[in-house]
């Protein structure tokens, strides 16, 4: 019978192949099909082998292309040649283009059908090798047999073979599974053995990826923890340990590998229950300062824990993330800017006395000793604590500076000392470190410090004394290593006089005085300062610097400068944004000073005082920008709270439109 079948198909397919179409015998609508899409290729029917072959190179970059799937499918393609060794049949993959892979079967076999290249490297799709199971599967996409003359080239009609396309999970064809014989050796189980093969292969396929997949995303879950800075801790709701990055292990003085699988209360020991109770998976917080009692000692923490649910919304474990206050101060500091940026190099002057002023401050940045720095407004207080912070032993600690004039009266201590949560109305949740907390280890620039209120005095007084702060609400001391550094431009004795400041606290900080000559009385370096100021501001502002020459510098030199330095590099800012060329022409400058107005204190007749220059000035800016108080306090250098005094002092508050 099945030579009878095998002779009716040899007809029909030479009537095929000289007419393009069969009548005299029924052929399979998709071998049919198949034939078609081969004449229409013009593949030739009388080929005894396929000519393309991929070289052992070419090979190799193929199964390394398909490394995964050649992997899942050899052992499978192993067990289903146990089944049919011996009976003449080989068991092949072939990739998603029908390019085969891998051949297995019977030595005798394998090297019949080589002579039609049916070998590791040969290209059998449709185009290349015609009509076959292999070829047509990847085409139909259906699991195919292919008998004797169902084959469109006369170098398979000696075969039978049986293939089902392979696909990935998103069902995407990624190759095809063969068994291929002598056609005598046809049997209809054949196929089916080869679609439970492909099945098989599908399904480990599957399992394989979905586990690369969760492989994938432990490594990345683990890259993210050791990314994170921070210390996170991952438990189970049995306190089992699951994860531990390496900042937490190295803070709790383990490895991760020691500590995965244990019970967290065992790694951490005594007087840790608060920070073990995090684990419980009943309340959870969010930056909640904790304490670790590690061998090293007590550690002050920030934590915030989360729960990690199940399915069903229980909490199955969960995860801690904390990191030393220390280091989140360290942080804090960075990204506020609590560095000082200045040095000596920065501080601009020749003068003896002025040099002098510089050597003081020099030799008293290499000690710990409260600085009291002295002088008028715009004089570079400011300037002189960062040179002496970066001087000193604490330059690379933290510089934090804080005007006590700027900051409204209710807020000073909270800025000063911090608070805990729930202190007052507005508090923040977790409560904030204060800028002693934030200075630790650093200094602490109190700007302004007369304008301190006299109730907060006495609290600097303790600090200052005790070296700890207490935050607003709470009962916890706080160490802190602080060096202080204070400016004002008050005469403070007077103010110990006038009781407007506490005797004690004045003797405190008035530990090393260094007094900041206006610059009227630095005369010699008025220009030198204007030169800076012009070079300085002209890149700054992308413009050509200006030449300072002529009458200019006569003018600027008999100036009286209230405002001092501030008020010279102001004025050169100006002309910076009025001049039309690269000239310092006289028109650039303001009135008062193309005047010619005598500096205060030269001797010379009809000098004004200091408060008049200043109530002028204060008059001029506020004219000059049109009332707008936040410019003006900025052009001045001082708080706003501080100018609105000067203004009341002054009695020009009708002068202004606000």
């Amino acid at each position: 019978m099945e030579v009878s079948v095998q002779d009716q198909l040899r007809l029909a397919w030479r009537e095929f192949m000289d007419r393009g179409e069969v009548h005299s015998i029924q052929v399979r609508p998709t071998v049919l099909a198949s034939w078609q899409r081969c004449r229409a290729a013009k593949v030739n029917q009388y080929q005894k082998k396929v000519f393309h072959v991929l070289s052992d190179k070419e090979l190799a970059q193929k199964r390394m292309e398909n490394r995964i799937l050649m992997e899942i499918s050899l052992p499978i393609m192993e067990g289903l040649y146990r089944f049919v060794a011996g009976s003449g049949f080989v068991v092949v993959l072939a990739d998603s283009s029908g390019y085969l892979l891998e051949v297995i079967g019977d030595p005798k076999v394998i090297q019949d059908i080589a002579k039609g290249n049916f070998v590791p490297g040969a290209d059998w799709s449709e185009q290349s090798a015609g009509t076959n199971s292999i070829g047509t599967a990847i085409v139909t996409g259906q699991p195919l047999q292919v008998f004797g003359y169902e084959h469109y080239c006369i170098n398979s009609h000696r075969w039978t073979c049986s293939a089902a396309p392979i696909r990935d999970p998103q069902g995407k064809i990624i190759g095809v599974l063969d068994m291929t014989g002598s056609f005598e050796r046809v049997h209809p189980h054949t196929l089916g053995m080869v679609v439970a093969g492909a099945n098989a292969i599908e399904k480990q396929l599957s399992m394989e990826l979905a586990w690369q997949e969760r492989d994938l995303s432990n490594r990345l879950k683990l890259t993210i923890m050791e990314a994170i800075t921070d210390c996170v801790v991952a438990c189970r709701s049995d306190f089992t340990i699951t994860h531990m990055s390496s900042t937490a292990a190295d803070l709790i003085g383990a490895s991760p590998a020691e500590v995965i699988g244990r019970n967290i209360s065992t790694i951490l020991k005594e007087g840790n229950t608060a920070f073990c109770t995090l684990f419980a998976g009943k309340n959870f917080v969010t930056d909640r300062e904790i304490d670790l009692h590690l061998p090293q000692g007590r550690v002050k923490c920030i934590a915030t824990s989360r729960p990690v649910k199940g399915e069903d919304g229980s909490c199955e474990g969960v995860v801690v993330v904390f990191n030393e206050i220390a280091r989140a101060k360290r942080l804090v500091q960075h990204m506020t800017g609590a560095v000082a940026r200045l040095t000596f190099d920065s501080i601009i002057g020749q003068t003896p006395a002025f040099l002098n002023t510089v050597g003081m401050a020099k030799a008293a940045a290499g000690s710990d000793s409260t600085i009291l720095l002295l002088g008028e407004s715009g004089t570079g207080k400011d300037i002189f604590a960062q040179a002496i912070h970066n001087a000193s032993g604490r330059s690379r600690g933290p510089f934090v500076a804080i005007n006590c004039g700027a900051i409204p009266r209710e807020l000073i201590a909270s800025e000063l000392f911090g608070y805990t949560e729930g202190a007052f109305t507005g508090a923040k949740r977790g409560g904030s470190p204060g800028k002693f907390e934030l200075a630790d280890g650093g200094t602490l620039f109190l700007d302004e410090i007369g304008e301190m209120p006299v109730e907060l005095q006495i609290m600097l007084l303790r600090v200052l004394e005790q070296k700890t702060v207490i935050r607003i609400g709470g009962t916890e001391v706080i160490p802190v290593n602080v060096r202080i550094i204070a400016a004002t431009n008050k005469d403070l004795s007077k103010e110990v006089v006038r009781g407007t400041f506490r005797q004690d606290l004045y003797y405190r900080l008035n530990v090393v005085s260094i007094r900041l000559a206006p610059l009227r009385e630095r005369k010699e370096d008025i220009i030198p300062l204007a030169r800076h100021f012009i070079g300085h501001l002209s890149a700054k502002l992308g413009k050509e610097p200006l030449k300072l020459e002529g009458k200019v510098t006569s003018l600027l030199q008999s100036y009286g400068w209230p405002g001092n330095v501030r008020e010279l590099q102001n004025v050169v800012e100006r002309a910076l944004h009025l001049a039309k060329g690269n000239n310092f022409s006289e028109d650039l400058l303001p009135e008062e000073i193309r005047k010619g107005g005598a500096a205060p204190g030269s001797g010379l007749a009809g000098v004004k005082p200091v408060d008049e220059y200043e109530r002028e000035t204060i008059s001029r800016l506020l004219q000059e920008y049109n009332g707008n108080i936040s410019r003006v306090a900025v052009a001045l250098g001082v708080a706003r709270t501080t100018l609105y005094r000067k203004i009341s002092k002054y009695n020009i508050i009708s002068t202004i439109s606000v």
